[in-house]
């Protein structure tokens, strides 16, 4: 049964204030599932751990830390996920071993957490305000086919001439844009998106 979820997730820089301003970011996107975890009772954690390495190393230490508890790791995928499960595309890519747990305590941002970010359009329109180029976006549906590496710039492109937040930097806006994105949206334009929210949800509801 569980009774304590734990999340590691990539990012957040190596400050605390900023660590904790993303955190906020991820536990308002995650809001439907933090919501499942309090009717259940369960102790829900989101831990913002800096560097895709060290959210590992967290991860595989909390394993052992937390024998009680369901320990989840989220990162970036840095590169296309195609028929691969997320431990083997990590293993494949990062040489990540799963530390002996299954696919359901690993989940992956595909290609980046910013492709999260275009898939709502119109959010980022109405934080950017005038001067917003949504031309700039990749117009991709499907998200996670959408090159890491186009990810930030078209973000920043989009962003340049923006007249109240000015150019898209991700440790003073990520956190805010998460906080305003449609859920639903991401869900559709993300398949391993909407498999946390699918995965989670069925795990706390069966288990409880």
């Amino acid at each position: 049964m569980v009774k304590e979820v734990r999340i590691y997730i990539e990012g957040g820089g190596d400050g605390k204030n900023t660590k904790a301003s993303l955190r906020q970011g991820f536990s308002s996107f995650f809001k439907e599932l933090v919501e499942v975890a309090k009717s259940k009772k369960i102790k829900w954690q989101i831990i913002l751990c800096g560097s895709r390495n060290h959210a590992f190393r967290n991860f595989k230490n909390a394993l052992a830390d937390y024998p009680n508890a369901f320990v989840i790791l989220l990162v970036d995928s840095e590169a296309p996920v195609i028929n691969q499960s997320p431990w083997e595309h990590l293993k494949s890519r990062d040489h990540w071993d799963s530390s002996g747990v299954d696919d359901t305590h690993c989940y992956l941002m595909v290609q980046a957490m910013e492709a999260w970010l275009i898939a709502d359009i119109d959010t980022l329109k109405r934080f950017y305000g005038q001067g917003f180029k949504d031309n700039a976006i990749p117009k991709n549906r499907n998200v996670e086919m959408i090159e890491k590496d186009l990810l930030e710039p078209s973000l920043k492109a989009a962003t340049r001439d923006t007249k109240s937040k000015g150019e898209y930097q991700k440790i003073q806006h990520a956190s805010k844009l998460l906080e305003m994105l449609d859920v639903d949206k991401v869900r559709k334009a993300s398949l391993e998106c909407d498999r946390i929210f699918t995965i989670f949800t069925k795990l706390m509801e069966q288990e409880n």
